[in-house]
């Protein structure tokens, strides 16, 4: 517990703190500013720099400023950036001596900035046009971004081996990592919420950009040393080049298992409403990150109605049944229908999370009751499932909230929505 000594005469403006052998004193200045001077601190020289480090490159507070997860997101992320630092300097290079030249590892990493160009911008603006879809899922695209920067420097570093298609080898690779990072910007701001517990994202932001910056540095000094030595040769890029590229998607793929999106997608919310129906449980953004499948899209949960989210309403309901189901749910934002072999659920423009989440409910009770009478989807059935799910929507809607999870959006991607 940290010990405080306050000055006698200036109770309100100067005092002194102790914790962890560390003695500051603190005092408020005439602006209003409060000023914190290290008075004395007697811990070994290793744990000073530790916290040295802690204080520059994690976010104040750490750990308990922080979601679960940060700590393992963020070893995992160094060595991201070191191996895909290293990867850009040997693609540089490889490049360059493509293009006829006989570079030194420190001219190759000088050029990498000019051969960002051209076709990147390309890529950045045709990945742009999927913005939506990466606020659905910001961990899948996070993971789709690092593969396309791979097979970008994939092609960079084979262009040697065909000199005469310099041009087109160099403007694809540039081409897949314009794409790449659109979508690494795009999901930077999702992912670091999640971790952001007390309003402190401008923080937690700061210092992972900082210690994104830290691990580049490192990679690009590996980078030099490996294009010095091993990847002097074409058969040393060969070996070191896959090597560092699988260490780099299997670090990208532990950071997302790490980060608990704590939005509501169609995923997500399959998932949630699954295990409350199980289990009568409602699981935190923690307790389904390992369990999210970020290669495919697997939405679609027997148990909660084989919900599917985003068809187009005109595809979804016969327009004869339009008027029916509207009158089913009057004071609701969205609409259920039986489709082949799953419940359609149509929202309206201004849906939210919770007007999603009731429409999930009532799909999955709709589910259970169908499958226990063999009765079809009647507009009955449909009044039954509305009238239990709202007997216990209060309830489960608390916990949600209490657990962390935001339900004033659902994030459906390019889904489609209507207005009546």
């Amino acid at each position: 517990m940290p010990g405080t000594e306050k000055k006698e005469g200036e109770a309100s403006l100067l005092w002194f703190e102790t914790s962890d052998s560390v003695c500051s004193a603190h005092k408020f200045e005439p602006d209003g500013r409060l000023s914190v001077v290290i008075v004395d601190d007697s811990r070994p020289f290793y744990q000073r720099v530790v916290g040295s480090f802690m204080n520059k490159f994690f976010p104040s507070g750490y750990p308990y400023s922080v979601n679960e997860g940060y700590l393992r997101y963020t070893q995992f992320r160094a060595l991201q950036h070191v191996t895909s630092a290293a990867l850009s300097v040997l693609s540089t290079q490889s490049l360059l001596f493509a293009a006829g030249l006989r570079p030194t590892p420190a001219q190759a990493t000088a050029v990498s900035w000019i051969l960002k160009d051209g076709m990147q911008h390309v890529g950045k603006l045709i990945c742009s046009n999927w913005g939506a879809r990466m606020d659905s899922e910001p961990k899948r695209w996070r993971l789709l971004a690092d593969a396309l920067y791979d097979i970008g420097i994939g092609l960079e570093v084979l262009s040697p081996l065909c000199p005469h298609l310099f041009l087109e080898m160099a403007g694809l690779g540039n081409f897949a990592k314009g794409m790449a990072v659109v979508a690494a910007r795009a999901t930077r701001l999702p992912i670091y919420s999640s971790f952001a517990k007390e309003g402190n994202l401008s923080d937690l932001f700061a210092k992972g950009e900082a210690f994104s910056t830290l691990f580049n540095v490192i990679g690009i000094g590996v980078g030099i040393q490996l294009a010095s030595t091993i990847c002097a040769s074409m058969q040393g890029k060969f070996v070191a080049g896959p090597l560092l590229s699988i260490i780099h998607l299997y670090s990208v793929s532990e950071e997302m298992r790490a980060t608990p999106i704590n939005t509501l997608n169609p995923r997500r919310t399959a998932m949630v409403v699954d295990d409350f129906l199980k289990a009568g449980v409602v699981s935190s953004p923690s307790d389904l990150r390992y369990r999210e499948n970020l290669l495919f899209n697997l939405q679609l949960k027997e148990d909660t109605g084989n919900v599917r989210v985003g068809k187009a309403v005109h595809k979804a309901i016969k327009p004869s049944r339009l008027l029916e189901l509207k009158q089913v749910f009057h004071d609701e934002k969205f609409l259920l229908n039986l489709g082949n072999k799953c419940i359609d659920m149509v929202l309206e423009q201004d849906a939210s999370g919770e007007d999603a989440l009731r429409g999930w409910l009532v799909a999955a009770y709709a589910a259970q009751l169908v499958s226990s009478s063999r009765h079809e989807l009647s507009a009955s059935v449909l009044h039954e499932a509305y009238e239990k799910m709202n007997g216990v929507f209060p309830i489960f809607l608390k916990e949600l909230q209490n657990k962390g999870w935001y339900t004033d959006r659902f994030l459906d991607g390019t889904g489609s929505r209507f207005a009546l």
